[in-house]
């Protein structure tokens, strides 16, 4: 039996601003996924990384299955009601359609699934990220399954050494291509240090199974305008074969530059941290990342264990601080600022357009 992980996510309002959402949508979402826990469902976990819903399902319906995505379509629409029945900012910001089309791919929400074939053991790691971008996951997915500084197994652990194959989506271009590493691991760098544009999708071992896989879905490049930033999530397998838990983790260690934070148009650092610290509220940051670690069996879940809680982060967090100090001390300037091609989906260019007729040739 195949068992299928899938994430889907959506903003669909927040209290206060783009800070947090409430817990009693939550407590319906859990509620309506437990309804068809058994039948539908395997197993679930219902979380929220700032005002973003996060939906965690196990099922054997495997991926982009019309069932389990219309049951996460159906408990956001539930959710928009009552964010706006409560009067909760951006209520059904991510949802972009009133007509289910079979498939939320497309309509808004993010969403990161892999079916596989469960080890004895099986573990994986779930990301979610809020105030940042669809490839802020580039550097930490490099870093886990190519950088033998990070990952002491690509050297060490032979289930390891042969590394591991990195599919690549072009996000403006509607393509994607595939690098090996170690073998193209400059080519596949020149691409996905270029996070504007490409992002990480999937990543394989070189025998076939998958071992993670990312959200990629653009909300302004959909809608054709500024709605919100895409704030991914993140599925990766760990142990036995794959990059143990605390090599998934390392990455987190040291803050990284992401585009996001207020209106989705700066660059400032990425905050791990606990589920109940996910609360971005400085100039809505910084962006803040959860990881949540679990053991599954037949689907069933066990945790999970809430990674960034650990004391050892305790170093990043301020560090992450540090750099949101730095950052912020350029204002409406750049590097602070994106610069005007990151911006297109922004509200910036509504400011320059009525600054156009006052340009005169030099």
């Amino acid at each position: 039996m195949k068992t299928t992980i899938s994430i889907i996510k959506a903003d669909i309002g927040s209290v206060g601003g783009h800070i947090r959402m409430t817990e009693d949508i939550l407590d319906m979402c859990r509620s309506k996924l437990n309804d068809v826990k058994g039948d539908l469902l395997i197993d679930f976990y219902v979380t929220r990384c700032g005002d973003d819903v996060e939906l965690l399902m196990t099922h054997t319906r495997g991926v982009d299955s019309k069932e389990i995505h219309s049951l996460a379509w159906n408990v956001f629409k539930e959710g928009t009601e009552m964010a706006k029945d409560a009067g909760l900012y951006a209520a059904g910001q991510d949802l972009l359609s009133d007509a289910f089309s079979g498939n939320v791919r497309g309509m808004g929400p993010g969403i990161a699934e892999m079916e596989i074939e469960e080890r004895p053991a099986e573990v994986f790691v779930a990301f979610m990220a809020d105030k940042t971008e669809a490839s802020a996951f580039n550097l930490p997915l490099y870093e886990m399954f190519a950088d033998p500084f990070t990952t002491s197994g690509l050297v060490l652990d032979p289930k390891l050494h042969d590394g591991f194959k990195f599919e690549v989506h072009d996000i403006k271009g509607s393509k994607k291509i595939i690098f090996d590493t170690p073998e193209e691991s400059y080519d596949l760098l020149a691409l996905i240090g270029m996070t504007d544009r490409y992002s990480i999708k999937r990543i394989f071992k070189k025998s076939g199974e998958i071992a993670a896989v990312a959200s990629t879905e653009k909300v302004n490049l959909i809608a054709g305008r500024y709605i919100g930033k895409d704030d991914p999530a993140m599925i990766v397998r760990a142990q036995s074969g794959y990059p143990a838990t605390g090599e998934v983790l390392e990455p987190f260690s040291k803050p990284f530059l992401i585009a996001g934070w207020m209106r989705g148009s700066h660059r400032g650092p990425l905050m791990p941290v606990s589920q109940e610290d996910a609360n971005p509220t400085r100039f809505d940051g910084p962006p803040r990342i959860i990881g949540l670690a679990f053991s599954m069996k037949n689907g069933v879940l066990a945790g999970p264990i809430d990674t960034f809680s650990d004391v050892s982060y305790d170093r990043a967090r301020a560090k992450t601080n540090e750099l949101a100090d730095f950052m912020r001390r350029h204002g409406p300037f750049q590097p602070h600022l994106l610069p005007p091609e990151e911006l297109e989906y922004a509200t910036l260019p509504d400011v320059t357009k009525k600054l156009a007729d006052r340009f005169e040739d030099i």
